[in-house]
C-alpha cells in the first residue's frame, strides 16, 4: 500500500507513466468508465477548495467508483478534538483511498502513517500540492511535448505558494530546465527550496522583481495569487497583493507559443482579457488535473486497464 504526500516520491519514470495513462484516458474514456467499480474515495478537506475536491470526486465518478465526501472541517469530528491519526484510522474502515487537504503542513503525512489505505495529499498548508503539480505537468506535456529544455517563470507569491514549491521539485529532475523567480523581496522562494532542491539538482535559476524584463525568454509563465490566508499581517497582504497583474500589453514581448499557467483561483493577477489569448492554459490545467487524478487513483489502487 502506497501514498503520495510529496511529488518527489514519484520517480521520473512513474510521472511519465501517469502522463501516458492520462493521455490514454483522454483518448479512450469509455475504456476506463468502470475501472474503479465498487471502490470508494473519501475526500477529507479541512480547508476550503473548489477545484481540487470536485476534480477528485469527478475523477472517481468517471472511473466508475463512489465518493464519501466531507465538505468542511466544521462537519467533521475534528471539531470535537479528534486527531488526524484517529480520523485516518476511522476512514480506512469505510473507503479504499483518501484525498486529504489540511491547513497544517505534514497532516496528510500523519494520516498516511496511520491509515491502512492509500492517502493522497491534496494540499497541506504552504508545503506541498502534488496532484496540482501532476496537472501542471500534463499541461506542459500537452502544450510543449516535453519536460526538458524549458525556461519557466514563476511569478507572484513564491514564499507561500505550495504549487510553486511542488512544481519546482518535479522539474528539477529533468534536463535543461531554467527557472526564473519573479517576486517582491517579501515573497521570495524559501531558501531551503533553493538549497535542497535547485542547487542539489544543479538547476539554473535567476531571481528578479521585474516581470517585463524576463518575459521574452519564457517558454512557460506560472502566475500565482498572493494568498491572503497565509499572511499574519493584513497590511502586508494589502501592500503586496497587486504586485503583478498580467495584462495583454505585458505580453507584447512574450513568445508566440508561451504557455500561461495558474493553479487558480485567480483574484486579479491575470486580466480577464487574457482568457481569449491562445496562450492562456489555466482552464485547460483544470481539466488536465482531473485526468491526472484519475491516473493516480488507478496507480495507487493497483488497477490496470
Amino acid at each position: 500500500m502506497r501514498s503520495v504526500i510529496d511529488i518527489r516520491e514519484l520517480s521520473v519514470e512513474e510521472i511519465d507513466g501517469l502522463v501516458a495513462t492520462a493521455m490514454d484516458i483522454i483518448e479512450n474514456p469509455a475504456k476506463y468508465s468502470e475501472a474503479c467499480k465498487g471502490k470508494k474515495l473519501a475526500t477529507l478537506f479541512f480547508e476550503p477548495s473548489t477545484r481540487t475536491r470536485l476534480s477528485f470526486e469527478a475523477a472517481m465518478y468517471e472511473l466508475g467508483g463512489n465518493v464519501l465526501s466531507m465538505a468542511s472541517a466544521s462537519s467533521s469530528s475534528a471539531t470535537k478534538g479528534e486527531s488526524v491519526a484517529d480520523t485516518a484510522k476511522v476512514i480506512s474502515c469505510y473507503a479504499d483511498i483518501i484525498a486529504m487537504r489540511h491547513p497544517k503542513e505534514g497532516a496528510p503525512l500523519v494520516a498516511a502513517m496511520n491509515a491502512s489505505i492509500p492517502v493522497i495529499n491534496a494540499g497541506d498548508g504552504g508545503h506541498n500540492h502534488p496532484t496540482q503539480t501532476l496537472a501542471d505537468l500534463l499541461t506542459i506535456h500537452r502544450e510543449k511535448g516535453r519536460f526538458n529544455n524549458l525556461t519557466v517563470g514563476f511569478c507572484g507569491d513564491l514564499k507561500f505558494g505550495r504549487t510553486v514549491h511542488s512544481l519546482i521539485s518535479a522539474l528539477a529532475r529533468y534536463e535543461g530546465i531554467k527557472v526564473v523567480l519573479i517576486s517582491p523581496d517579501e515573497l521570495k522562494l524559501p531558501g531551503y527550496i533553493k538549497k535542497d532542491v535547485m542547487d542539489k539538482a544543479g538547476m539554473a535559476y535567476e531571481e528578479t522583481a521585474d516581470l517585463m524584463a524576463v518575459m521574452p525568454q519564457l517558454d512557460i509563465l506560472y502566475m500565482t495569487r498572493v494568498q491572503g490566508e497565509r499572511f499574519f499581517n493584513e497590511e502586508d497582504y494589502l501592500r503586496l497583493r497587486d504586485s503583478y497583474i498580467l495584462t495583454p500589453d505585458k505580453l507584447k514581448d512574450a513568445k508566440k507559443d508561451l504557455a500561461i499557467l495558474h493553479p487558480l483561483p485567480r483574484v486579479n493577477e491575470i486580466a480577464v482579457a487574457i482568457d481569449d489569448d491562445p496562450r492562456a492554459c489555466y482552464f485547460k490545467q483544470v481539466l488536465n488535473g482531473k485526468y491526472m487524478r484519475m491516473a493516480l487513483i488507478l496507480k495507487l489502487l493497483g488497477i490496470t486497464v
